[in-house]
């Protein structure tokens, strides 16, 4: 099978590399691997579309009326004085007038009627009065009104030969409305990545197996990244915890990477003597360690078998989450087809105050949105510890610090990525 990567995609020269620096690897030399399939439009929701879809026909297909009310013809109206017009025909929605009215009349419109031919003007009902017999109506007008009010015209929302959605495009519900009312039912999508997760080391414990022993922890990081992957679009598999003996992972990996697009593991990601988790990369594939200039995090490891792409994350559960969403997310999305997405940040006032920072690296702090007389603020979670599973659930978002920012005082104005910039929804 030829390689669908960028041969050896997670090179780098530098010992120490700057956040942005790693994102631009990342962003350059990584690209769609998954291959295609129809999708039914009502299983739509969070796919990456392959191909553009361009409407064969505008919508609204007609011109309509966008109220319930009297159609008529603006050279008939006086916009100072109004008009009293003979009421001729009804339309509704679906039941269009058979002929055209005759000259000088107004027609009886409800709301997505088509317009009446000739008519190009909608009035109100509660605008009107009814005026006349029961056999000879009169609807009296009212001045003040302009050509084409009330009037939803044809191709005014999507026109005929138009591009509704291009490439990459990650498609929300709205998007599937969209290509609802242009009649599509079915669309050509990446397949969904498949991602493998393994845990590392023999003090990791998955919870309901058992009390813990001396040194050990339950496996926080596996039920955590599963719906993450989901979030960024791809299909997540629990491959289970790896115990620190070097055969057992490297028939673990070998066996994944001819399984998954991608392979994810927690933990051992460093070259200490109990890591063999990126020894076996270095076995089977490429390995690419990156001492990222960042915090929480810093240690990870990238690297290759065959198609597979494998991402080793520090241990830490709040360094695993931030690295994830900063590195991993956009990673994936990419792979699965869409374009690179870039969080967007928000400048908000500190509600907090932080001296004699560490320079020379990116930090990513756990924020807290304060609604306050003057706006929206953002706290910082008290604690900085890579272990403190409490902070990113009170959290609203990340507080990022550039390398070059030795203080915050209170009022500064910070960036703020909420965590809804990756799919996760506010407590």
């Amino acid at each position: 099978m030829p390689s669908k990567l960028i041969d050896d995609c997670f090179a780098h020269t530098k010992k120490r590399l700057l956040h942005e620096e790693a994102l631009a690897i990342l962003r350059t030399r990584l690209q769609p691997i998954t291959e295609t399939e129809r999708v039914a439009l009502a299983g739509g929701v969070g796919r990456i579309l392959k191909d553009p879809v361009v409407s064969a026909r505008p919508v609204p297909a007609h011109t309509n009326a966008a109220v319930d009310g009297f159609s008529f013809a603006s050279i008939d109206y006086d916009r100072v004085a109004g008009a009293e017009l003979p009421i001729e025909g009804r339309a509704a929605a679906g039941h269009p007038l058979q002929d055209g009215p005759s000259r000088g009349v107004a027609v009886r419109v409800f709301t997505g009627a088509a317009l009446p031919k000739g008519h190009d003007t909608v009035v109100m009902q509660e605008d009107v009065s009814i005026r006349g017999s029961a056999q000879s109506p009169l609807v009296a007008i009212p001045g003040g009104l302009r050509s084409g009010l009330n009037v939803r015209k044809a191709g005014e929302d999507i026109k005929a030969g138009e591009t509704v959605l291009g490439p990459g495009a990650v498609l929300r519900p709205q998007d599937l409305a969209a290509l609802a009312s242009i009649g599509c039912d079915a669309i050509t999508c990446f397949q969904r990545l498949r991602v493998g997760i393994i845990s590392t080391g023999d003090e990791v414990v998955r919870a309901g197996t058992g009390s813990l022993g001396p040194g050990q922890v339950y496996d926080a990081n596996a039920p955590m990244l599963l719906p993450l992957i989901a979030s960024a679009g791809a299909t997540p598999t629990d491959l289970g915890v790896l115990p620190d003996r070097r055969e057992a992972v490297n028939a673990k990996l070998a066996e994944a990477a001819r399984t998954f697009d991608v392979v994810i593991t927690s933990g051992g990601a460093s070259l200490g003597e109990e890591d063999h988790v990126v020894r076996a990369l270095e076995q089977l594939g490429k390995r690419h360690m990156w001492q990222l200039a960042i915090k929480p995090g810093r240690p990870m490891a990238f690297g290759q078998i065959g198609n597979c792409i494998f991402v080793g994350l520090p241990g830490n559960p709040v360094a695993v989450f931030v690295c994830f969403l900063l590195y991993v997310w956009p990673l994936l999305r990419r792979m699965g087809g869409a374009g690179w997405p870039e969080p967007r940040r928000y400048q908000l006032p500190a509600a907090f105050s932080f001296a004699n920072r560490k320079l020379g690296r990116r930090e990513f702090w756990r924020g807290i949105l304060n609604e306050t007389s003057k706006g929206l603020a953002v706290e910082k979670f008290l604690r900085d510890g890579s272990g403190l599973i409490s902070g990113l659930r009170v959290a609203d978002g990340l507080i990022e610090v550039p390398e070059d920012v030795p203080a915050v005082e209170r009022g500064d104005l910070v960036s703020f990525i909420p965590f809804s910039e990756f799919g996760l929804l506010r407590q």
